[in-house]
C-alpha cells in the first residue's frame, strides 16, 4: 500500500514539474517577445538600429555604433531590453533570419526604417521547444512546433 501511494505521489509531482517547467518556458518566451517587439519600436522611434542575440543561457540587446558600424552592448535606463539570463534548465538562440539558417552567435538586427527581415529564436526546455517567429511587422508569434 505505501509503495502505491509513494508511486502515485511521484507520478503527480513529475506532472506538475513538466507542466511548471512548460509555463516557465512560455513565460521566458513571452518576456522576449515582447523585448523584441518593444525594440523593434524603440529602433524606429529613436532612428537607431539595435540588435538582438542569444548565447544559449541568456539574451542581450546591441545598439550600432553610427560611426564605426560596430556592435555595442545596449547598456541603458531601459529595462525591458537590459541583458538576460534564463533558467538553469533553458536555452535560446535564434535560428532563422531572411529565411536562412543563421550562426547561433548571431546579431538578429532591428532597423530604425521598421522594416526588418523575418527571423526566429528558439526557446529550449526539458521536454518543450518553442519558437518566437518575426514578421516583417516586427509581430512575434510564439509557436511549439508540431513533433
Amino acid at each position: 500500500m505505501v509503495v502505491l501511494i509513494i508511486g502515485i505521489a511521484a507520478g503527480v509531482a513529475s506532472v506538475a514539474w513538466n507542466s511548471s517547467d512548460r509555463d516557465r518556458a512560455n513565460r521566458e518566451a513571452r518576456r522576449f517577445a515582447g523585448a523584441l517587439e518593444h525594440a523593434a519600436a524603440r529602433a524606429q522611434v529613436r532612428s537607431e538600429t539595435l540588435g538582438a542575440s542569444a548565447d544559449g543561457a541568456s539574451w542581450r540587446f546591441w545598439r550600432r555604433d553610427p560611426a564605426s558600424g560596430r556592435w555595442q552592448p545596449l547598456a541603458d535606463d531601459d529595462d525591458v531590453l537590459a541583458a538576460h539570463a534564463l533558467p538553469e534548465t533553458m536555452s535560446l538562440a535564434p535560428t532563422s533570419y531572411s529565411g536562412q539558417a543563421i550562426d547561433n552567435r548571431a546579431i538578429v538586427p532591428l532597423r530604425a526604417t521598421g522594416r526588418n527581415e523575418p527571423f526566429t529564436f528558439e526557446l529550449a526546455a526539458r521536454d518543450t521547444r518553442l519558437v518566437l517567429a518575426v514578421d516583417p511587422l516586427n509581430r512575434v508569434t510564439v509557436v511549439e512546433p508540431a513533433p
